[in-house]
């Protein structure tokens, strides 16, 4: 029995698309929410995005805001994180799916996104920062930022380091 052209062709396309490589890369975020010693302490609201180098937003990866508020009141706070609300926040309309999410404990938290899938575009080759806000009710205010180069060869890890708002920021970036 003969197998008519197009059916072959279409067996022999799809055999080249499974074997071709990977182009995704695996990205992950962890960042300590450090333990204050204050009398009236507040979970922060914290934003994640990658940031291209004219400081333009590549992609917002995380939002943590109070959600529990009656009619979106946890809303009104997020110009608190003043550097993401002057880039991206003020278009946006919250809440954001896949992005934003309830305020987090302190310890560490740790995010994954995959190139190319949900909040993680494909990037264009360049540079890049991680940037991540942090703002507190009756609190303080930390930008920690990650400088890397897109896209990688091999594995990277790259880390920073908060002084008040924030502990320990790293990024992992796998090709």
């Amino acid at each position: 029995m003969r197998t008519p052209p197009m059916r072959a062709s279409l067996t022999v396309a799809l055999c080249g698309l499974a074997s071709a490589p990977a182009l995704a890369a695996d990205v992950g975020v962890k960042l300590q929410i450090p333990q204050l010693d204050v009398a009236e302490y507040h979970r922060p609201y914290v934003a994640v995005w990658i940031e291209r180098e004219d400081q333009s937003v590549a992609a917002n990866l995380a939002v943590w805001y109070e959600l529990d508020k009656r009619n979106g009141e946890g809303t009104k706070w997020l110009k608190d994180l003043r550097q993401w609300w002057r880039r991206a926040g003020r278009e946006l309309q919250m809440p954001m799916d896949g992005v934003s999410g309830a305020t987090r404990p302190v310890g560490e938290q740790t995010l994954s996104f995959v190139s190319g899938k949900g909040p993680l575009p494909e990037l264009a080759p360049g540079h890049y920062q991680l940037v991540v806000e942090a703002a507190r009710e009756t609190g303080g205010r930390e930008l920690v930022k990650i400088p890397f180069q897109w896209p990688v060869s091999k594995a990277q890890q790259l880390q920073a380091q908060g002084s008040s708002e924030l502990g320990k920021v790293a990024l992992d970036i796998k090709p």
